[in-house]
């Protein structure tokens, strides 16, 4: 049997409207309640509860970055609860009694933004909700992937399934169904100022669910959204008074790209860590900036947990380096800063992605509808959870704290690819001048972090007035979700170069051998790309490890020496690991 959730998740066997044939087990897991007794009641409310194939795992009371970015990959079905639906039932029942007693009140009976005070007669209120979705409906550029339209849709449902936005159960199932069978509006990227919500990015995404302008599905690819609907056996929604304003007034497109961005951001940042001790161990670098002595004096958690990854994975006595051993009598005294500082650069790049997950955690399972509709005391209230400042804030602090990565990695591979500074072959090739192995490589690593440091520049900083001065502050978060995201990306690329860069090294530091987490580290390299022994094109090398770094393979191959070191100190793992 099914514990009563307002929204669980279920592997999905087909891709037909029905989902999974048969019984289905499911289970439950609290997790810490980390806002207010309002927000406690809502999310008793929106449990998330993922069935895996064979094991079985509890998730936490309330959405996680995580979560939605699994949701966009289009492995579960949605299914609300008994409790979702008494909830929404009774917010609806308030909107109808509004109506039914002539009650003025903002988006149900008026105009929208510079039209608030214009009362709407009763025989077009489903026809102003419709025209709001039709005239709001105008975004420009590429749409959003199949994966990011569905983290949207999926979000909207979860926003919607709390029952402060006033929407029928009815258009909730429909948006349900229209998910579950990978039904997916076209929602071009570009157009919400982010502040009375991502009104243009929900507006398309609501259209193609109306049966209007495109849709995509599995079956169809894309064309007109009447017709992919009917191809699913789906009805076009028909919109009742409320239900357009309900639908596009939230954050819900900048906080579906921010998980997005945050996931991909902690899977780069420590790989960055291992890639880093890569490096530093191919120049020869000295530990002894990584002394926990050290760190414990400047107790930031992200330095710290840095400092710990760097010893479990360099020399020690667990993990002895023979190329540590053969230069322990050098007389360097310290390292550049790219090598002596990574815990404290890296470290705050951890700090700035469990702030910004922070951040998200409450964003995603917030109700940002405007006006919102409290049910147990029949009222609406108009107010501006839809303005996107919080996840614009932190989406520009994302991209700056994920940024150093790049820039600490760019410089590190200038340094392995310089004779002067590496005591190795120039550019990391025999022959040279014959072959110039990667010196255009380091070329792409300094433009694609020169790019993003003009992306960095906080979006947030600027607001235009919108809808003749009523909407006179605006996020911009729309922006600033779409440029982390690009600046997450070219951290990846840049440490892809850095990786081969260092594997390559380390070829020329034969017949010595690292360590045994960094030596698995170099043979999962080898196995998508051959040492360069003479040019060849190198995109395509590029292009291996990127994926390597995406799917976090080189984070799994160290991952269980890194425990080993940790389980033979008696060290648990920190918080930043889990």
């Amino acid at each position: 049997d099914c514990i009563p959730l307002s929204l669980f998740l279920s592997d999905s066997c087909s891709l037909s409207p029905n989902g999974c044939a048969g019984a289905q087990r499911l289970y439950q897991r609290g997790g810490e309640k980390r806002m207010g007794d309002l927000m406690e009641e809502h999310n008793e409310l929106v449990k998330i509860v993922m069935e895996k194939q064979i094991e079985f795992d509890t998730f936490p009371t309330i959405l996680n970055t995580a979560d939605l970015v699994r949701l966009g990959k289009g492995l579960f079905n949605i299914k609300l609860t008994y409790e979702a639906e008494g909830k929404v039932n009774e917010a609806r029942e308030v909107i109808e009694t509004i109506i039914k007693e002539n009650r003025v009140v903002y988006g149900v009976n008026t105009g929208f933004g510079k039209f608030a005070h214009t009362l709407i007669p009763k025989d077009k209120l489903m026809e102003l909700q419709a025209n709001l979705i039709r005239s709001h409906s105008a975004g420009v550029g590429p749409p959003l992937s199949v994966e990011r339209t569905r983290m949207l849709l999926a979000l909207r449902i979860n926003v919607l399934a709390k029952g402060y936005s006033g929407v029928s159960m009815e258009t909730i199932q429909a948006m349900v169904k229209a998910f579950n069978a990978s039904c997916l509006s076209w929602v071009p990227e570009k157009g919400t100022v982010g502040a009375s919500g991502d009104l243009a990015p929900l507006a398309h995404l609501t259209l193609g669910l109306m049966g209007e302008g495109r849709m995509w599905s599995p079956q169809r690819g894309w064309d007109h959204a009447k017709t992919v609907l009917e191809c699913h056996g789906l009805t076009p929604l028909v919109l009742k008074p409320k239900e357009g304003i309900g639908l596009i007034n939230g954050t819900q497109m900048m906080s579906s790209l921010a998980a997005e961005a945050v996931e991909r951001a902690v899977g780069v940042a420590r790989q960055a860590d291992i890639i880093a001790a890569l490096s530093l161990e191919a120049l020869r670098g000295t530990t002894k900036a990584f002394h926990s002595d050290v760190h414990a004096v400047r107790p930031h958690p992200g330095q710290i947990e840095v400092a710990l990854r760097l010893r479990s994975l360099l020399h020690s006595d667990i993990f002895p380096s023979q190329i540590s051993d053969s230069h322990r009598t050098c007389d360097r005294v310290q390292d550049a800063y790219t090598l002596r500082c990574i815990p404290q650069v890296h470290g705050v790049a951890n700090d700035t992605i469990a702030f910004v997950k922070s951040i998200l955690s409450t964003e995603l399972n917030s109700a940002t509808d405007n006006p919102l509709v409290f049910a147990e005391r029949g009222e609406t209230i108009s107010g501006g959870n839809f303005h996107g400042e919080y996840p614009a804030k932190a989406l520009d602090y994302l991209a700056i704290g994920v940024h150093e990565l790049a820039s600490m990695s760019e410089r590190r591979t200038e340094r392995l690819v310089n004779p002067s500074l590496s005591e190795l072959p120039a550019f990391l090739v025999q022959d040279g001048g014959l072959n110039s192995g990667f010196m255009i490589a380091h070329c792409t690593a300094a433009a694609l972090v020169s790019e993003s440091k003009t992306l960095c520049h906080p979006s947030s900083v600027d607001s235009l007035s919108t809808s003749a001065a009523t909407e006179d502050h605006v996020s911009m978060g729309g922006w600033a979700a779409r440029k982390a995201l690009r600046v997450v990306e070219h951290v990846e690329q840049v440490l892809a170069i850095e990786l081969l860069a260092a594997c390559q090294a380390l070829e020329f530091l034969r017949p010595l051998k690292s360590t045994t987490p960094l030596e698995k580290v170099h043979e999962l390299v080898r196995t998508v790309v051959r040492p360069w022994d003479h040019d060849r094109q190198m995109s395509p090398d590029i292009e291996a490890a990127h994926t390597l770094l995406r799917e976090e393979k080189v984070w799994e191959v160290a991952r269980p020496y890194m425990d080993q070191y940790r389980d033979r100190l008696g060290l648990k793992p920190l918080p930043l690991d889990d």
